[in-house]
Order: C-alpha cells, then sequence, then structure tokens
C-alpha cells in the first residue's frame, strides 16, 4: 500500500497494514536533524513518513499597514479599524511557490499523503489584536467581529480552494480554542461567533470532496458536537494531556473522525524518559491498531528534545506501527 493509500483508507475508516506516521519535527530540531541524517527530508525518508504537512500560508493581513496603524494610535487594532484594511489578494500567484514545490517534493516524488495549513478564525486574528484583546472583542464589539470574521471567512476560503486546486489533499485548519481545562469561551459564544464562520471554508472543501481537518491544541470536548457538524475529517491533536478522552472519542465520533495525533510533546517526548516514551507509543497504537489514528506529534517537538531521544522515539514508532496491526 502507498503512504497516501494508506492515510486515505484510515480516514475513510479502514483497517491499514500499518499506522500511517509523520511527526511535526522541523521547527525547533532542523539544524541537528540535518547534521545527524544531512537534512529533514532525509529524516522523513529515513522513517517512509506517510503525510506531509505544508505550512506556507501567505498572510493575509498586510502587516506594513497593521504596524502604521497601531504605530499611529499607539493602541491595539480594534474591529471596526480593520474594517477598513484590506486584506491581501488571495490569488497573488508567488505565495503560491514554495507550497508548489512542497507538493511536487511529497506527493508527486515521494506519494505521501498531503495537507495544507489555512487559517482558521480566532487563531488567525489572534496575531492582530492579541488573544488577551481578542477575547474581550468577543464581548465588546460582537457586531464588528462578525464583519471582520466574514471577510477573513472569504479569504480563507479562496486560499483553502487554490490550494486544491494545486494537489493539496486535505485542508487543515488551525485555530486553537482550547485551554488545559475547557475551551477558551462557551460553548454558546463560539456556536454564535465561531461556527458560521468555519463553515463557509468547510462547506467549500466538502462540495469539492477533499478532505477538512481541523487543528485545536487543549480541551475543546464541549465543542465536539459542532466540530462533528462542520463536517470535519480529522482532528489534531486531539490532546489526551488536556483531559480528551480517547474512550469518548471511540465510542461517540470515530466513525465520523480520525484523530492525528498520540505524541504528546507536553508529557511523552523530549523529557529523556525513554521507557515512559516507549511505553506511551505502544499503548496508543496498540489502542488504534484497528483503524481511526494517522501518527503524528501534537505539535512541534521541542528543542529541549535530544537527537537520541527523538531517533529512539521514530525507531520505536517505526517498528511498533507495523507490528502492532499484524496482530
Amino acid at each position: 500500500m502507498l503512504p497516501r493509500e494508506r492515510v486515505i483508507k484510515v480516514i475513510r475508516h479502514g483497517k491499514p497494514d500499518r499506522i500511517p506516521i509523520y511527526g511535526w519535527v522541523r521547527e525547533n530540531l532542523e539544524a541537528p536533524i540535518a547534521e545527524a541524517f544531512g537534512s529533514v527530508e532525509a529524516f522523513e525518508d529515513r522513517y517512509e513518513f506517510d503525510f506531509a504537512h505544508i505550512l506556507d500560508r501567505p498572510p493575509s493581513w498586510p502587516a506594513h499597514v497593521l504596524d502604521e496603524r497601531q504605530h499611529a494610535g499607539r493602541l491595539t487594532i480594534q474591529p471596526e479599524a480593520l474594517l477598513d484594511i484590506d486584506l491581501l489578494d488571495p490569488n497573488t500567484e508567488s505565495f503560491y511557490e514554495p507550497i508548489i514545490r512542497q507538493i511536487k517534493h511529497h506527493k508527486e516524488q515521494r506519494g505521501r499523503f498531503v495537507y495544507m495549513q489555512t487559517p482558521g478564525i480566532f487563531e488567525c486574528l489572534n496575531e492582530v489584536f492579541g488573544i488577551e484583546n481578542h477575547l474581550c472583542y468577543l464581548i465588546q464589539h460582537e457586531e464588528a467581529l462578525h464583519r471582520v470574521y466574514r471577510r477573513q471567512a472569504e479569504w480563507n476560503r479562496t486560499f483553502a480552494l487554490n490550494c486544491l486546486d494545486l494537489g493539496a489533499d486535505m485542508i487543515h485548519i488551525s485555530d486553537d480554542w482550547g485551554a488545559q481545562r475547557g475551551p477558551l469561551f462557551s460553548p454558546q459564544m463560539w456556536r454564535r461567533l465561531i461556527f458560521p464562520y468555519h463553515k463557509i471554508t468547510c462547506d467549500a472543501v466538502k462540495e469539492r470532496g477533499a478532505f477538512l481537518s481541523l487543528h485545536s491544541d487543549g480541551d475543546i470536548a464541549l465543542l465536539f458536537d459542532g466540530i462533528a457538524e462542520l463536517g470535519y475529517d480529522v482532528v489534531h491533536p486531539y490532546q489526551e494531556s488536556a483531559g480528551m478522552d480517547y474512550a469518548l472519542f471511540r465510542d461517540r465520533y470515530m466513525d465520523r473522525m480520525t484523530i492525528m495525533g498520540g505524541l504528546d510533546v507536553q508529557t511523552t517526548i523530549g523529557f529523556g524518559d525513554l521507557d515512559h516514551l516507549r511505553a506511551e507509543i505502544e499503548r496508543i497504537m496498540t489502542l488504534f491498531a484497528a483503524g481511526g489514528l494517522l501518527y503524528c506529534t501534537t505539535h512541534f517537538v521541542q528543542d529541549h528534545c535530544t537527537m537520541e531521544e527523538l531517533t529512539f522515539a521514530f525507531d520505536t514508532i517505526y517498528e511498533v506501527s507495523r507490528r502492532v496491526c499484524r496482530t
């Protein structure tokens, strides 16, 4: 079975010949990986990664205009002021050059399943407002935020469809909603302010027949029925260390969604406890040996992880991912 076929089989709720694997390793460990393996690409090839995460999304807001507004007022930008600023054109061809290169490398040359990170609604505007201000604006400026969110959602939809045209297999919407013990806002506020603007991109992607995934850290259990309603095929990371319950997922959602995750960067990898690391890899992969899991780090592996531990982790992952599906 080819890597892309293996991932698609899992997303469609089949049992793979082995558990598909991947890891977010480049962000903090590119230099030591390159020293040890020659390049991150060589590391990915060594462990026969099945899927690939493309992060090179362009900005949607012009940074120089935002900087000028903030400098002139010496204040954070409020939603009403953002309505006067034009978003960048999502059809700008130069935005897509690094995306095209990576799709060619991973999908055409390696046969991997490719997913493209695209902005959500809340997380991407934290870059403009600041997260503390943004949380306040949800209460103070709801009417203006609806208008801001709609403009962002229309940009997101265009960008996502352009990425599908280039060959992305899945649109991966990044929008952190969870703290470590519950969501950052009430389910009612999420339903009123966030849900409708995710739906714009979700519906467009599903109409194209493509796969759809969500990245949201933390405890988002109270939002999960809405996430399923939006049509997400995959959720990352489904963070067990924040109280997300695998048993609940298997009972209520496994027939509709697949987890991408399993290797927790907050509790498992990067702490020097190799026995615990091996035990956790074994536990999670055994639990999902029949399907339902795209095994991946829950976020970027942090720079306190040594190359010895990273290599130990992926040697173990490589071996266990094959063994548990044969039993």
